[in-house]
């Protein structure tokens, strides 16, 4: 038994009541013992410090001020008491620079670290003890020890204020959110296409027309329509330099770093709007209301140079309000069609001898990057600025899965790991239904804490490339304070243990019990959070010819009940205990109960249709997408229909065709063969060009028995369509279907790039 366990079981003991407390830590200590007595805060308590040290001096006046917004504590310093907190920087090698060392008596607290902000760590655990709101409550602190240090140097969370802005107190309550749970890095997304959030005294126009836009939050992001001459800009807003070098200074006092995104060259439609001539097309448009880019320019001209000298203007006032040492620069999802009709652009790229506009890309984020470092400081963009050639000294944010970072970690560049799966806090993460709409994905919190941001294609050297990972949220589906604390709560607190703790001391269900204590504070103050999934998750397992189904929840001590035949599940139902077979086609309906209530805002429902190919194995000549296994390898063949939720049942293949083959198992009588495929255009998902399929009575010679091409508009943004050949009926052993790859059309923001195929089931009949 590890020893993290052993104190766990320790902590669940009911003999030592003053243990339960710790069950409130989060992220869970590197080394923790328990000790038996509590320290008590009341008006016998001082702190004691080196008042030389500033960075001291300031730890002292975050952690006083905390205890007085719950108490009447008022704490001196230096002053003796009968009670003290000792805070000492120390010469402590094996902690690091974030690191901390705290011993707990009836007496006495001693913190200790190298550094001030292994301080702060160290008093953030000692609040996690004491009550959330004020109270005439003793402040007890259970007596331990405990050795703690971060596991991942870059321990971040993304915040989006361009599509809707969030005044300065939210942007601060949001900082106040990491800090309680040792996230470090705040990466402040303040330019994009819908808003340009921070003042450029160079440039007033920047705010004064690209920070607000016509008003249509009533509509989804993607079916607002255009401003139009005459509407009023109303909707927006901007943060001052003076406001953000007081929000800088805030989140400094609490271990936080921002870094500024000022995006480029691509997501600039609001400086466009500003300043035409700064896009390819130089003509006048207003600023974008929502998803609708209809002959909007989006660009800055990468052939003229007035665009690097405006760039260099803005940089260097947001270097100069930003101590941070990173800056990010966006480089995602840039339409390069403007540029292929650029005059600029094509002089420039002969000029330079580049050979496509993915090089045109590269050399404008090197130029920028070579402005960036002669200011001392380090660029970091989205993967998509390896297109073309990665910039010397470039750090990489992987985003599109991982396989940006990978490469860039190979390459010997910094890297952080926030791939859309399990990252983006922006999806779903319960039902979806009863949930408030979101943008779409479903990443639980199952799947945030169970996270490794160093993949396994990385050797040990290039894992030190690796700096840690960050949970993104995009704001065009949040709207309110209350729906960006649900969005972020609780899985905020998943992605700071999957990056302070050892992996090895990672415990799911001890994180729950944790995390029921959190939820009570998060109550307490008033915050929005998500208390669950209650979505019972429906696993089919296809082998040898069976369809099996499992049923779990991720609720601790929850119990599972399921119909058969579309009904609605009650306590009355059939109790899941373990694999379900299924015989038939049927809808399968589940339900979580706690407490002996059912629980959700509807049950998961799946429909299973059966047919001759279920249970057997698939054979890929591609391999699936390490992102999108669905069920297994035999998704195929599991009679699960995928739905619009693209993270469930459907396998991917991006850049190359799905190529199937499939064993009945013995000789069976078919005539119908289908393959059925999603196409979701935001998503770079769409239906393959042409699906083919074959048949063989040996499992050796295939012979073809039809092809049907894509007859749906790739720019329908959502569609499922079963491609379905019928045929004379037939004695087969086995079958094949291919899928043709295709890319991206014209206008799309992955214009010629490899578009995805998804596919949920072959059918035959």
């Amino acid at each position: 038994m590890s020893k993290l366990k052993a104190v766990f079981i320790l902590m669940l003991c009911p003999v030592f009541l003053w243990a339960k407390q710790t069950e409130s830590i989060i992220p869970q200590p590197v080394e923790l013992k328990m000790k038996p007595g509590l320290f008590v805060i009341d008006q016998n308590t001082s702190v004691e410090f080196d008042r030389k040290h500033t960075g001291l001096k300031e730890a002292v006046g975050f952690f006083t001020k905390a205890v007085a917004e719950i108490s009447a504590c008022t704490l001196p310093a230096n002053k003796k008491s009968e009670k003290i907190i000792a805070l000492s920087i120390a010469d402590l090698p094996t902690i690091g620079n974030e690191g901390y060392v705290l011993d707990v008596t009836p007496e006495k607290i001693n913190l200790s670290a190298n550094t001030k902000n292994g301080i702060v760590y160290g008093l953030q655990t000692l609040l996690q003890f004491l009550p959330a709101i004020r109270t005439n409550a003793a402040l007890e602190i259970p007596c331990l020890s405990i050795t703690d240090y971060p596991r991942f140097k870059w321990r971040g969370m993304h915040l989006d204020v361009s599509r809707h802005f969030i005044g300065p107190e939210v942007v601060k309550q949001y900082i106040d959110l990491m800090a309680a749970y040792k996230l470090n890095t705040l990466h402040w997304h303040l330019v994009d296409d819908t808003g340009w959030r921070i003042e450029i005294k160079k440039y007033p126009q920047l705010t004064d027309i690209g920070a607000w836009r016509v008003d249509h939050t009533d509509l989804p992001w993607s079916d607002r329509p255009q401003a139009k001459q005459g509407e009023t800009p109303g909707y927006g807003g901007f943060y001052t330099q003076e406001q953000i070098k007081d929000i800088i200074a805030y989140a400094a006092e609490r271990n936080i770093t921002i870094v500024p995104e000022i995006e480029m060259p691509g997501h600039v439609a609001s400086a466009i709007a500003a300043f035409p001539e700064l896009s390819c097309t130089q003509k006048t448009q207003l600023p974008l209301t929502g998803g609708n880019y209809t002959n909007m320019a989006s660009n800055y001209c990468a052939g003229n140079d007035a665009v690097f000298h405006f760039i260099e203007d803005v940089l260097t006032e947001v270097i100069d309000l930003f101590p941070s040492e990173y800056i990010h620069i966006g480089g995602d999802e840039v339409n390069k069609d403007a540029w292929k009709h650029c005059e600029r652009c094509q002089e420039r790229m002969k000029k330079e001898n580049l050979k496509d506009e993915n090089e045109l890309q590269s050399y404008f984020i090197k130029r920028v990057e070579k402005f960036i470092v002669s200011k001392n400081r380090k660029m970091i963009g989205w993967d998509e600025i390896l297109e073309g050639g990665l910039a010397p000294e470039a750090t990489v944010m992987s985003w599109r899965g991982e396989a940006g970072g990978i490469e860039a970690a190979k390459m010997h560049h910094d890297v952080v790991m926030t791939p859309g799966k399990p990252c983006y806090f922006d999806h779903y993460q319960a039902g979806p239904a009863g949930e408030p709409l979101a943008i779409g994905g479903f990443n639980t919190l199952k799947m945030v804490y169970d996270y490794e941001p160093i993949p396994h294609e990385l050797d040990s050297d290039e894992a030190k490339y690796v700096l840690g990972a960050q949970g993104n949220v995009w704001t065009e589906y949040i709207t309110t304070t209350a729906q960006l604390e649900y969005m972020v709560l609780p899985r905020m607190l998943a992605l700071a243990e999957v990056l302070w703790t050892p992996a090895g001391n990672k415990d799911w269900t001890s994180f729950r019990i944790r995390l029921k204590n959190q939820f009570k504070g998060f109550e307490q103050k008033g915050l929005n959070y998500c208390p669950g999934n209650y979505s019972v998750h429906i696993t089919p397992q296809s082998t040898n010819g069976k369809l099996l189904v499992d049923l779990s929840t991720e609720i601790l001590d929850a119990e599972v009940y399921y119909t058969l035949d579309g009904s609605t599940p009650t306590l009355e139902s059939k109790k899941y205990t373990g694999p379900v077979e299924i015989e038939s086609s049927v809808i399968l309906k589940a339900s979580t109960a706690e407490n002996h209530q059912i629980k959700g805002y509807q049950p998961a429902e799946q429909k299973f249709v059966m047919h001759q190919a279920i249970g057997q194995a698939v054979n890929y000549t591609n391999p699936v997408s390490k992102y999108y296994q669905a069920d297994g390898p035999n998704s195929l063949t599991d009679g699960v229909r995928g739905t619009e939720n693209v993270g469930k049942f459907w396998h991917g293949f991006s850049g190359e065709d799905l190529v199937a083959t499939i064993d009945l198992g013995e000789m069976k009588s078919i005539k119908s063969i289908a393959l059925g495929c999603l196409q979701k255009y935001r998503d770079w998902i769409f239906l393959p060009g042409a699906v083919s399929f074959e048949v063989s009575a040996d499992g050796k010679e295939f012979h073809p028995v039809g092809t049907i091409k894509n007859p749906v508009d790739r720019n329908t943004e959502v569609a499922q369509f079963d491609f379905s050949t019928s045929f004379a009926e037939q004695q087969v052993r086995a079958v094949r279907i291919v899928a043709k790859s295709s890319l991206c059309p014209e206008g799309h923001p992955g214009a010629g790039k490899a578009a995805w195929i998804f596919s949920d089931e072959v059918i035959v009949k």
